[in-house]
């Protein structure tokens, strides 16, 4: 197995109007989340939230601590929110065993554990999403399900938006420190998501898109909300998004895409709107 961190820092809005689709791409874009029998991670100066991925074939997979984090395990100052995005899996949390199908989620809490990703059939790998904030108490480790979810339908498909917006490890279902997840569903025909736009200054967020064709793309938008930027992005990549940006997104084809914010409060409607029309 391996284990793969990079480290990115935070930018000032100020400068952010002035980089190129590279520099953009290089900053905000995380192309590589999932290989087989690797871990891929991306440690965020953005509230330290981290990014990653896991994705067990030929063996179980470590969550080791990096550099970093200068801890002994991962989860001895931070939580966790993982989402399966793969075949049927399992996620060994110190003594206990949580096994997740397809779009269930998992919260760990802090603690002095081994955390271990495994498939239940190499034929079909699971992959494993997740986000990693620090955090101020310990909370018990709960397996959720959209069962579980509060569930908020959203749009209509003359506005190409319908969706339903699935908060699965937020603070109305179970407790966390800081961070908040869930995942959102666009009906076909539909492929905007999070209009009107909105940024929260007090957290940043990181979007994941999935269930998307190969051969399809999807166009997110950042920015200030008067100094929009776009990244096009495929399938199963992520993208950082921080507290002064916007972060809403228009695809050739309907997908799914799991949202986790971290930062300064736990309100998920503690949103500042920009309207469509004062984004011209």
């Amino acid at each position: 197995m391996k284990t793969n961190y990079e480290v990115r820092y935070a930018a000032h809005p100020e400068d952010a109007r002035h980089y190129d689709t590279t520099r953009l791409r290089r900053d905000f874009l995380i192309e590589r989340l999932f290989a087989p029998d690797e871990v891929n991670m991306v440690y965020s100066m953005y509230d330290r939230m981290i990014v990653g991925g896991a994705m067990p074939v030929g063996e179980a997979l470590p969550l080791e601590a990096i550099d970093p984090l200068r801890a002994r395990w991962f989860t001895e100052r931070r939580e966790v929110g993982i989402y399966n995005v793969g075949g049927p899996g399992r996620v060994s949390v110190g003594g206990d065993v949580f096994e997740l199908s397809f779009k269930e989620a998992l919260y760990i809490g802090r603690g002095d554990r081994d955390v271990v990703f495994s498939s239940l059939d190499p034929a079909r790998p699971a992959k494993f999403y997740f986000n990693s904030t620090t955090a101020h108490a310990a909370y018990p480790c709960r397996k959720v399900t959209k069962q579980d979810a509060v569930v908020a339908h959203m749009g209509s498909l003359e506005m190409s938006n319908e969706r339903s917006i699935n908060k699965m490890l937020v603070n109305q279902v179970l407790p966390t420190c800081q961070l908040q997840m869930g995942m959102t569903e666009l009906a076909p025909g539909s492929v905007w998501n999070t209009m009107p736009a909105h940024t929260h200054l007090r957290r940043m967020e990181a979007y994941f898109y999935f269930e998307l064709p190969e051969e399809q793309a999807v166009c997110h938008f950042m920015g200030e909300p008067q100094e929009t930027r776009h990244i096009w992005m495929r399938t199963e990549q992520a993208v950082l998004s921080p507290e002064w940006s916007i972060h809403s997104a228009a695809a050739t084809h309907n997908y799914t895409f799991i949202w986790g914010m971290g930062g300064e409060n736990l309100d998920y409607s503690d949103q500042d709107f920009s309207q469509i029309c004062d984004l011209l």
